[in-house]
C-alpha cells in the first residue's frame, strides 16, 4: 500500500466511523446548544463566534430527512475528513508522505480530537481545521515572505479560525514570537504581507466585533471572565489539568507529545530549523498560558489542547523515524492507537442503548451515580419529548416549554422539534437571552420540565404565573432500571416577563404584585442564582 492510499483509507475508515457513531447516539450535553445556534444563525453569540452554528447548519441543509442528531453532526464529521488531511499534506512538505499519515494517525487516535471533536458539533471543530490551514499558510508565507498572495491565505485562514474560537488569538502570537526568536525573518516586516494578513483576519473578524457591541459585549465580557482570579498557588489543580490531558489525548499519544516537546526544548533554539522554530512557537503561547492559569485555578482540560496540534507534525515525523527502524513491531503498535478510539467510542453506543455497565439501581460500574453517566444524557430527552407527545403536551396551542437551565431547553428543543424555541427560565440563559422576547410568553401557560439534576423548584416560577400545578412525573429507564425522575408542571397564563438572563446583583427580582416568598422558598429557588 502506498502512502498516498494509506492516508486515504486512515480519514476514510475513520470518517466511515464517525458517521455510524454520530448516527447512533442521541443529542450530547452542549452540542443540543449548538443545535440552536444552527437555528439562529447570527454573526455572534452569547458563548462563542459564528462559525459552530454555521456548520451545524449545514447537515439539515444537505440532509433534510436524517435524523437531527446526524444532521447536526454532518457538516463536523466532514470537517474533521478535511482536517486530517490538512495536516498530512502540511506535515508531508516537511517531513515526507509517511510523516503526514502517522501525523493524521495520531490525530485521529486521540480522545478529544479523533473521537469527540470528530464527531460531535463543537466550537473545537472548525477550529483544528482553520488552525492548521493558518500553520499551513504561514510555512509558506515565510519561506517567500516578498510574495504578497500566500499572505492573504494567511490572513483568511486565521480569520476563520477567528470566526471558530476565540483560542485564534494565539496563532500570532505564535507567530510574533516566531519572529522575535528568529531576527533574521523580521525582513517580512518591511513587506505589506504580514499587515495585508492581519487586516484581511480583522476584516474576517468585525461582523462579531459589531455583534457584541450591540448586545453589552457579552461574549467577550463571558469568555473573558472565565479566566477567573488568583486563589493562590494550587498544585492540585496543575494535576488535574495534565491528568484531563492525559486522558483527552489517551495517555500515550500525551506521553509522544511531551517526549517530542522535550527534546525540542533539550536541543535548543539554535539547533531548530524554521520549521521545527515555527511550529514550536505556535505551541508554546496557548501551552505556557493555560498550563500557567492552571496553577492557582481550574480550567477546563481541552483548553490548552490546540497548542499540541502544532507538535503533531514533529510526531509523525519521530513514528516515520521509528517505522524506519522497526516497522513490524512499531506498526502493531500503531494498530492499536487507531483501534483504541473505535473502542471507547462502541463501548459509549453499547452502553448508551443497553446499560450494559450500569447496575440494578442504574449506576456506571456500580460506583457512579446515574446523573453523572454522560450516556444518560443521550437517552434522557428522547423519552422526555417521547412521554410529552403521549400526554399531548406538544399540540397545545399557545402553550411553550421550558426548564431551568440553558443546556435543558436546548436538549428539549432538539429532541421535541418544535418549530418554536423553548424557553430558558433562569439569570444564566446564555443565547437563549437574544432569541426571544420576555414579553412573548406573557398571557401563555407554560409546561416546566424539570430534571434531577434541575436548578429550581417549581414554587421558584408561581410569582410570574397565575398558579403552577402537578401534571406528573415518570422515569427515564434503560434495560428495565429507572435511572433519573422526571417531573411535569403547569404554569397557567404567565402574568409577568420572566427576567431572562438578568445580571444584576442578588436573586432575580420579583415580579411588584407577588407577596415575598418565605424563607422555605427562598432556600428551595436560591440555587437559581448560581451558575451551573
Amino acid at each position: 500500500m502506498t502512502t498516498r492510499q494509506a492516508l486515504w483509507a486512515v480519514i476514510a475508515i475513520s470518517t466511515a466511523f464517525r458517521l455510524l457513531f454520530a448516527s447512533s447516539v442521541g443529542g450530547y450535553t452542549n452540542e443540543a446548544y449548538y443545535f440552536t445556534y444552527a437555528r439562529h444563525l447570527d454573526w455572534g453569540f452569547f458563548d462563542h463566534p459564528p462559525m459552530v452554528g454555521a456548520v451545524a447548519a449545514i447537515g439539515p441543509a444537505v440532509l433534510p430527512s436524517v435524523s437531527p442528531e446526524l444532521g447536526l453532526r454532518f457538516g463536523f464529521v466532514l470537517l474533521f475528513a478535511a482536517s486530517s488531511w490538512l495536516l498530512a499534506r502540511l506535515t508531508a512538505r516537511l517531513y515526507g508522505p509517511r510523516a503526514g499519515v502517522l501525523a493524521a494517525l495520531a490525530l485521529n487516535g486521540t480522545i478529544f480530537y479523533g473521537l469527540k471533536i470528530g464527531t460531535f458539533a463543537d466550537p473545537d471543530g472548525p477550529l483544528l481545521f482553520f488552525w492548521l490551514l493558518t500553520l499551513d499558510r504561514l510555512l509558506v508565507a515565510f519561506e517567500e515572505p516578498e510574495r504578497v498572495v500566500p499572505w492573504i491565505g494567511v490572513g483568511l485562514a486565521w480569520g476563520g479560525a477567528l470566526l471558530s474560537k476565540y483560542h485564534a488569538v494565539f496563532l500570532p502570537a505564535g507567530a510574533v514570537l516566531y519572529l522575535l526568536l528568529r531576527p533574521a525573518n523580521r525582513r517580512c516586516l518591511r513587506t505589506p504581507g504580514p499587515y495585508l494578513a492581519a487586516v484581511v483576519g480583522g476584516l474576517m473578524f468585525s461582523p462579531v466585533i459589531f455583534w457584541n457591541s450591540h448586545h453589552g459585549w457579552a461574549s467577550f465580557l463571558y469568555q473573558g471572565n472565565r479566566a477567573g482570579g488568583f486563589h493562590g498557588f494550587r498544585p492540585e489543580m496543575l494535576q488535574e489539568a495534565l491528568v484531563g490531558q492525559a486522558l483527552y489525548l489517551t495517555p500515550w499519544i500525551w506521553v509522544w507529545l511531551l517526549v517530542v516537546l522535550f527534546r525540542m526544548l533539550r536541543r535548543g533554539l539554535r539547533d531548530w530549523s524554521e520549521a521545527e522554530a515555527l511550529l514550536m512557537c505556535e505551541a508554546i503561547p496557548a501551552l505556557t498560558l493555560f498550563m500557567g492559569l492552571s496553577t492557582f485555578q481550574r480550567i477546563m482540560a481541552h483548553w490548552p489542547l490546540i497548542g499540541f496540534v502544532a507538535l503533531l507534525p514533529l510526531l509523525g515525523r519521530t513514528w516515520a523515524n521509528l517505522d524506519e527502524k522497526d516497522g513490524p513491531r512499531f506498526r502493531r503498535r500503531l494498530v492499536a492507537v487507531a483501534i483504541v478510539p473505535m473502542v471507547l467510542g462502541c463501548l459509549f453506543i453499547v452502553q448508551a442503548r443497553t446499560g450494559l455497565f450500569q447496575d440494578g439501581k442504574g449506576r456506571l460500574l456500580g460506583l457512579i451515580p446515574s446523573r453523572r453517566d454522560p450516556t444518560v444524557d443521550t437517552i434522557r430527552w428522547r423519552q422526555i419529548a417521547h412521554e410529552l407527545e403521549q400526554r399531548g403536551l406538544l399540540d397545545e396551542p399557545g402553550t411553550f416549554l421550558f426548564t431551568d437551565y440553558w443546556c435543558f431547553s436546548a436538549e428539549l428543543e432538539m429532541a421535541t422539534k418544535r418549530p418554536s424555541p423553548v424557553a430558558c427560565f433562569h439569570r444564566d440563559a446564555r443565547s437563549f437571552t437574544f432569541w426571544s422576547r420576555p414579553e412573548e410568553w406573557v398571557g401563555r401557560d407554560g409546561i416546566f420540565v424539570r430534571v434531577e439534576d434541575g436548578l429550581c423548584h417549581s414554587d421558584f416560577y408561581e410569582p410570574w404565573f397565575t398558579r403552577v400545578e402537578p401534571i406528573g412525573s415518570f422515569p427515564i429507564v434503560r434495560a428495565g432500571v429507572p435511572l433519573q425522575t422526571v417531573k411535569l408542571y403547569r404554569c397557567v397564563r404567565q402574568t409577568d416577563p420572566f427576567p431572562i438572563g438578568y445580571r444584576g446583583p442578588g436573586l432575580i427580582p420579583r415580579p411588584k404584585r407577588a407577596t415575598e416568598p418565605d424563607s422555605r422558598v427562598m432556600a428551595r429557588s436560591g440555587s437559581e442564582a448560581t451558575t451551573k
